[in-house]
């Protein structure tokens, strides 16, 4: 897909070299997904449906319940729908759909004829429904997710003889958290079935990161890949801090063989020819790719993509913790500290993001940022994490702020008694759910002399009525509506305690984020500011809520200096020396 033409469109460019061959000429442009049929007669590919676009300046109506996704913008606006380019004839691209649903994802069939995708939005839900559809390449479409209640599907992949195989992320039936489940549907038959309850751990894995490659786009619930017979399949699982490799039988009694594992994160690539491609990730690996047999014996590295630029740092030392919470509750974390540091160390406490994800042996720009400049990070796996099993991961649901607070603070300690951090030198940051309980943290101790909470949830009640998935996530996550718990809402909220605050806090926020909107960074900013507490806001324009992992560079760079500046300033007491690349707004100043 380029865009040398102007809009993205589809162009065909020769292995064996030669100029590259305009194949669509789309008014509105290609969207994504592009796969080549089984034969390579034919290319699948999404698409917005014709027309003119509509004028960002005029006056439009909003129909829809959820009218707005983080990352996209205006649904209406933004809709994908399946389109067919057939490559032995000299025809226009087929449409196949046209339904109002956000088309994605598409792969094919095995005999070509059919084609299963990721249909989400709704146009009639006022859920995030997000499940899987299948269009024949007659423009007969059939629900392959059989059922009629809320779903949301992370991957899918088709199988050699047929049968489509995904991974739900969120059930009707299931609490936020819970482990998710594997479904192996036969399209002929209609017949559903629910795998993999022999495998211990999260299928799929949910580890934060800032690094693309490794965490929110790639590995995070990495893809389903099945084997050449489609008699089996790999995926992900993660147990406690690490990601393995799992081979799974699609069909027979339920049987599994974990074949590449360790503290690494590892996601599947390929299988093929007795061979399983994957890549791994570490603490201090930005990840490479490996090969090994199909039950993961002989594995060999291929890449050494970074290795000279590693041997140049002082790389951290990785100090793995385990602790008793409040309840006696084991948690588990990890402290990085910089390398040959004099211990303890000025410490900031990072807090990952979800909440119903985790921390583990994956690879983060912050972190190494922050060791390098000589501060150590502590990772608390909290209440709420997922790799833990499913009491663990839906610990806090109506109760944020409880037992995932009391988490975090055990391990500041355990990271203090055990001579890691300094407990006169502590910050706190966050991304999204760590943004909430950095709010949380600093509206209930003074022990941190900095915070950087960054597109936080603070306020419950706004929330419901202005995320993109608040109303669903309020009545998932707190029980019900805030109508019929206004109280809970409340309590749950870190705005609330918003007048107990006194640290120094830099809020980052990214104005397009719809997943966590301004709104929420800007009331707890104001009342820091009327209060007297030394409080800034770091603004990235036209960046979603993912911006500060796979935004453009000079966002992602910004992020970065303004956390060393601040930690450095407040926790420190000097200036970080960074390259300045944001320009300040005086006081003074409109």
């Amino acid at each position: 897909m380029s865009t040398r033409a102007g809009t993205p469109q589809l162009w065909l460019l020769p292995v064996a070299g030669g100029e590259a061959r305009q194949i669509t000429n789309l008014s509105q442009g290609v969207g994504s997904g592009a796969v080549f049929s089984p034969d390579g007669s034919k290319i699948a590919f999404t698409a917005g449906p014709a027309g003119t676009s509509r004028d960002p300046s005029a006056p439009y109506r909003v129909t829809r319940t959820v009218w707005r996704q983080d990352g996209i913008g205006l649904v209406d606006d933004a809709l994908q729908d399946i389109y067919v380019l057939d490559l032995t004839a000299d025809a226009e691209p087929q449409r196949l759909t046209s339904d109002g649903w956000m088309n994605s994802a598409p792969k094919w069939t095995p005999d070509g004829q059919a084609i299963v995708f990721v249909a989400g939005h709704n146009p009639d839900s006022t859920k995030p429904d997000s499940r899987l559809h299948r269009v024949t390449l007659g423009g007969e479409v059939s629900d392959v997710t059989g059922t009629d209640d809320e779903v949301i599907v992370f991957t899918h992949t088709v199988t050699a003889d047929g049968k489509v195989v995904y991974l739900t992320g969120y059930e009707a039936h299931t609490k936020p958290g819970v482990r998710p489940s594997l479904y192996i549907v036969d399209p002929a038959t209609g017949q559903r079935e629910k795998r993999g309850a022999d495998i211990a751990g999260h299928l799929g894995g949910l580890m934060q990161t800032d690094s693309p490659s490794a965490g929110f786009v790639a590995g995070v619930v990495g893809g389903i890949v099945p084997t050449e017979d489609g008699t089996a399949a790999l995926l992900q699982v993660q147990a406690r801090g690490a990601v393995s490799l799992v081979r799974i039988q699609l069909s027979g009694p339920e049987r599994h063989q974990v074949i590449v594992t360790g503290d690494r994160v590892c996601t599947a690539v390929g299988a093929a020819g007795g061979n399983v491609v994957f890549a791994a990730f570490g603490f201090t690996e930005p990840g490479d790719l490996y090969v090994a047999d199909a039950d993961g014996q002989n594995e060999r590295r291929l890449t050494r993509t970074n290795q000279a630029l590693l041997s140049e740092l002082a790389l951290p030392t990785v100090h793995r913790l385990s602790f008793r919470s409040k309840d006696d509750a084991e948690v588990e974390g990890w402290f990085l500290s910089p390398a040959d540091a004099q211990l303890p160390v000025p410490t900031v406490l990072a807090i990952h993001g979800g909440p119903h994800a985790a921390w583990g042996y994956n690879f983060g720009f912050d972190s190494l940022m922050f060791n390098g400049a000589g501060f150590g990070v502590l990772q608390v796996n909290h209440r709420a994490s997922t790799g833990y099993g499913d009491d663990f991961a839906t610990a806090i649901n109506g109760d944020w702020g409880n037992l995932d607070y009391a988490d975090l603070m055990a391990g500041v300690d355990h990271a203090i008694e055990l001579g890691l951090a300094d407990a006169d030198r502590l910050g706190v940051c966050g991304i999204s759910g760590g943004a909430n309980l950095t709010g949380w943290v600093i509206g209930h101790t003074d022990r941190f002399k900095a915070a950087c909470p960054e597109n936080p949830l603070f306020n419950w009640i706004s929330f419901f009525g202005t995320s993109d998935v608040g109303a669903w996530m309020g009545v998932t996550e707190l029980g019900d509506t805030p109508f019929e718990l206004l109280e809970t809402y409340a309590r749950c909220s870190p705005i609330t305690y918003a007048k107990n605050c006194t640290t120094p806090t830099l809020f980052l926020q990214h104005e397009n984020d719809y997943r966590c909107p301004a709104e929420q960074t800007e009331q707890f900013y104001t009342a820091l500011r009327i209060a007297g507490v030394p409080a800034e806001m770091l603004r990235f324009p036209g960046s979603s809520h993912g911006g500060s992992v796979i935004g453009p560079i000079g966002h992602r760079r910004a992020q970065n200096d303004a956390l060393l500046d601040w930690m450095s300033r407040y926790v420190l007491g000097k200036e970080a020396e960074v390259t300045e690349t944001v320009p300040h707004i005086e006081r003074n100043s409109a």
